[in-house]
């Protein structure tokens, strides 16, 4: 019961911070001696902070409670198929120190790259200065309930690896979990822009991923496969793909697909590149069709476009949105926008999935 009603009271204190102890209280239904005795516990475990006693309003002045914006803070990290990165938040979800470094892992050992993304922890948890409890690593692959990553096609290497035990003697014991990338970028959507309970979020890149959000929760499928949007076949006598079949949407629309249609070296010479058009058309087109089939299946009113996708503009996700409507079969009103949080949405979330749960359960 105790540890119920400290998760209660700080729920009070994230919903509605600075706040006094009679308003959660009032909120809660418990005594203002339990309110107290439940504040100092949690002032005494760093997550929460006492301001100042206000002045100047009638009666006994207040001294509102916060969170402690020095307190345990969560680690990010990001291994993406071309670069690693690493964040720090605090208890509020606020960045406290990013960085991001270019490494090509396709046929790299993992041990590699982990150490690579433990330096760069390092380098994050310096500058943030704060007491780290936890990380989540993103990685774009099929994560077990176990932790263990089943499948990434473009990390053929990656298969059947456990990041955790791999990557907490790195971080000096620091507990470590794994989840898909896609998956915390919708979380990221719901989270910190103030997503639709109902939605999908696809996460373009070297692959194509998406995560799925349903009644405000994600989903995942029955082991953790839901979200392949990438390997969802859209021309049947496609080029051959990493995963073993042929056509599938990341042939079309992943990023490398993409330049080399275009011609171009990079995202950023894209625009000029000689065949960009061509390409850009293509990929929305491709795009449209395996979205239409997620979108008849689900019935999401909302198709959030991130990762590289994010970068393409507003007139390439309106022809996304068009291709998408020609083919959806009962909803017409479905909405396609560009995330404001790409990139970092999801190395974002993973860390703040450590100091959620931190708050959900003191």
């Amino acid at each position: 019961m105790r540890r119920h009603n400290l998760a209660l009271v700080l729920r009070e204190v994230v919903r509605a911070e600075p706040v006094s102890r009679a308003a959660i209280a009032g909120r809660t239904g418990l005594t203002r001696g339990t309110v107290s005795s439940l504040v100092e516990e949690l002032l005494d475990a760093g997550l929460l902070d006492e301001l100042a006693a206000e002045r100047g309003a009638p009666g006994r002045p207040a001294s509102p409670l916060q969170l402690n914006r020095s307190g345990p803070a969560g680690l990010g990290i990001e291994i993406e198929v071309d670069h690693v990165a690493a964040c720090v938040v605090d208890l509020t979800g606020a960045v406290r120190a990013i960085a991001r470094l270019a490494s090509d892992h396709r046929d790299r050992d993992p041990a590699l790259a982990l150490a690579r993304v433990a330096e760069l922890a390092r380098a994050v948890r310096a500058e943030a200065a704060l007491p780290v409890v936890g990380a989540v690593v993103a990685v774009p692959g099929v994560v077990g309930a176990d932790g263990v990553v089943v499948r990434a096609p473009n990390l053929p290497r990656w298969s059947g690896a456990d990041v955790g035990p791999l990557l907490t003697p790195l971080l000096g014991g620091l507990p470590v979990t794994t989840a898909n990338e896609a998956d915390l970028a919708a979380l990221a959507e719901l989270w910190f822009a103030d997503g639709p309970p109902d939605a999908m979020y696809v996460s373009g890149g070297v692959g194509v991923g998406a995560g799925i959000v349903l009644g405000g929760r994600l989903f995942r499928g029955a082991g953790g496969r839901a979200g392949e949007l990438g390997h969802v076949v859209v021309d049947a006598d496609g080029p051959a793909c990493r995963c073993g079949g042929r056509g599938c949407l990341e042939q079309t629309a992943g990023l490398e697909a993409l330049l080399r249609a275009a011609g171009a070296a990079d995202l950023d010479a894209l625009p000029d590149a000689p065949r960009a058009a061509a390409a850009l058309d293509g990929a929305a087109a491709a795009l449209g069709v395996a979205l239409a089939g997620a979108v008849n299946l689900l019935d999401v009113p909302v198709v959030v476009l991130g990762g590289i996708y994010s970068r393409l503009g507003a007139a390439w996700c309106d022809d996304v949105h068009a291709r998408l409507c020609e083919r959806v079969v009962h909803r017409s009103d479905v909405a396609v926008r560009l995330s404001t949080l790409a990139p970092g949405g999801a190395l974002r979330a993973a860390a703040a999935s450590v100091v959620r749960a931190r708050l959900r359960s003191p």
